[in-house]
């Protein structure tokens, strides 16, 4: 009886951390898309990533793990290191240069893809019945970005691109020895920002800009909200189930819409909301399959 209720505590405070996760995830967002409106989307990136890498290389000191190991150069975390590298440039962008509404909605397909990579590269198990979801989501995926509509803007595929890197990065940190640390991951992700900044900033041309106190105040805040987060996230999966707080990764769709309506002016229609919809009902199908499976494993 007690180990129930303790399991349904941690459950609950595991609940609460993956939503405040989700959303400070959406809060990095928002600053990152009002910045990137008054500075290059390759300064910005080039920042951010140089004082992300910086705090988590503190924080891997801390922890005592190092951030220079023969396996950061394994092929596995070569491909992660890719991935992230077309994640993080394409999902900015599509912050940047689109609704972040839709940008948010697209990113929602995340773990379909994720599924779908595993059967592909991890040669991982799928059944019958997550394969029919997988194509449902992917056609929710569709009908966010409506490509028959006269409105649709090819830039809406910069969130695809994003997502696929995210994918990508996902797929193969599962892969990651135990040597390489949440810290350490953190450490090359945000330096693979910087990398990825720096390319952007050749290709697209413009010079920087001096940073004004309040832009250098939105990065900052970015920032915390970005490293809150990501901690927040690790404390939800090691508190409560995988099953129980999964399913509120999809929170991030609530605070990432509201923030677009209400702060940036965008407009949410019917097709979006429908598409919304469709990706999370797949998503949330996989994750029960996935768990009522558990027992028999």
């Amino acid at each position: 009886m007690l180990d129930s209720v303790q399991a349904r505590r941690n459950n609950l405070l595991g609940i609460f951390w993956m939503i405040a996760s989700m959303a400070a995830f959406a809060i990095e967002d928002a600053f990152l898309k009002t910045v990137t409106k008054q500075v290059p989307v390759g300064q910005v990136l080039m920042i951010f990533g140089l004082a992300g890498l910086i705090v988590f290389a503190f924080m891997a000191k801390r922890v005592k793990a190092p951030i220079f190991q023969a396996h950061v150069l394994t092929r596995n975390m070569l491909f992660r290191a890719m991935f992230e590298f077309f994640g993080r440039l394409f999902y900015i962008l599509a912050i940047a240069l689109t609704p972040m509404s839709s940008a948010t909605a697209i990113l929602q397909a995340a773990p379909l893809f994720v599924v779908l990579g595993a059967r592909v590269f991890l040669r991982e198990k799928v059944s019958a019945q997550t394969w029919v979801a997988i194509f449902v989501g992917l056609a929710g995926v569709l009908i966010i970005l409506r490509p028959s509509a006269d409105d649709f803007s090819a830039l809406s595929l910069l969130a695809v691109v994003g997502t696929l890197g995210f994918v990508g990065r996902d797929l193969f940190s599962r892969t990651a020895p135990s040597s390489l640390t949440k810290e350490v991951l953190g450490f090359y992700g945000f330096s693979t920002m910087v990398i990825a900044g720096a390319c952007y900033a050749v290709w697209d041309g413009k010079a920087f800009v001096s940073l004004q106190s309040h832009q250098m105040l939105m990065i900052a805040a970015a920032l915390v909200a970005g490293v809150f987060a990501y901690t927040a996230l690790m404390t939800a999966m090691r508190t409560g189930s995988i099953g129980a707080v999964t399913p509120y990764r999809y929170s991030r769709l609530l605070f990432g819409t509201s923030i677009g309506v209400m702060v940036f002016d965008e407009q949410l229609n019917a097709p979006m909301v429908l598409g919304c919809a469709v990706v999370i009902g797949a998503g949330l199908f996989i994750g029960w399959q996935n768990q009522r499976r558990q027992p028999a494993q």
